[in-house]
């Protein structure tokens, strides 16, 4: 997620005024939003749980595989 991901996203969530502000707010900002971002890629990978769990071998690799990809994400 670039920076002005971020600011457009903080835009359309009601905060203004946010490429004026400081760096040090902005990195708390960024912080922030990629915090959000690894707890959502963990609950996506959480669904696939279901489906390692309770379904064919071939449903269940893939869904290992899923979950693989999904953390993976989040290692880039």
């Amino acid at each position: 997620m670039t920076q002005e991901d971020i600011i457009r996203m903080a835009r359309e969530a009601g905060m203004g005024y946010v490429e004026h502000i400081g760096e040090e707010y902005m990195q708390q900002i960024k912080r922030f939003a990629a915090l959000v971002a690894a707890a959502e890629r963990e609950a996506c990978a959480k669904v696939c749980d279901r489906y390692v769990d309770s379904s064919s071998d071939h449903e269940a690799g893939t869904a290992m595989n899923l979950q693989d990809a999904i953390r993976a994400r989040g290692q880039a």
